[in-house]
């Protein structure tokens, strides 16, 4: 009967040890699946883009960016134009959108508005009330070599207070990656951009 007692001490012991044992185990468990969580975590948001639209961030799942690059290239040519193109007679205007036109392309976009500028265009544009607006057509981009070569079609119209001139506009670049950042969200550059085409398709009178 002396031995009962350190008998019932000693199996508490192995339950308690093996109760211990187990809480480890199921620890590494948890944790092993915590761990293999987060890394499915992190490559699912790997995968997000976010789209700029009006202003904002609507926020976009692709399982490679590459996929998404036709759209993003051709985006990021339109709102070069769009900056780049659209003025109206007032010199906040003008310089605020040539400024935004300046982060997405290279010095051969500064190089045509170093030339305009030299000519007076845009002192021209204010002084006699114009306003000029663009409409990209269409644009052809060639993603088998890199950099990305494009050629955009769009149409200008040149309001002035007497007529209403419609011109034809051609031009070609190449893309090139660079960093995401807030003024330029699509994360590429206008490399050799140049004017192949320029000329008016009708006048009309006001």
């Amino acid at each position: 009967m002396e031995f009962t007692k350190p008998k019932s001490i000693e199996k508490a012991f192995q339950h308690l040890r093996a109760f211990t044992i187990i809480v480890i185990l199921l620890a590494f468990v948890f944790c092993g699946y915590v761990v293999w969580r987060s890394g499915q975590e992190v490559a699912t948001a790997q995968h997000q883009i976010y789209i700029l639209s009006s202003g904002k961030a609507l926020e976009a799942f692709a399982s490679d960016r590459k996929e998404n690059i036709p759209v993003e290239a051709r985006d990021h040519i339109t709102n070069f134009h769009e900056a780049f193109f659209t003025l109206d007679p007032d010199e906040k205007v003008i310089n605020a959108n040539l400024a935004k036109a300046m982060y997405l392309a290279d010095g051969s976009a500064k190089r045509l508005y170093d030339n305009l500028k030299e000519t007076g265009y845009y002192a021209g544009v204010i002084s006699g009330n114009i306003s000029q607006q663009i409409s990209v057509d269409s644009i052809s981009l060639n993603l088998n070599s890199y950099p990305f070569y494009f050629r955009c079609f769009a149409t200008i119209r040149i309001i002035r207070p007497t007529s209403i001139v419609t011109r034809d506009l051609i031009t070609e670049g190449y893309l090139r990656d660079v960093s995401r950042s807030d003024n330029n969200p699509h994360g590429f550059l206008i490399e050799r951009w140049n004017t192949i085409q320029n000329r008016d398709l009708k006048v009309e009178m006001r």
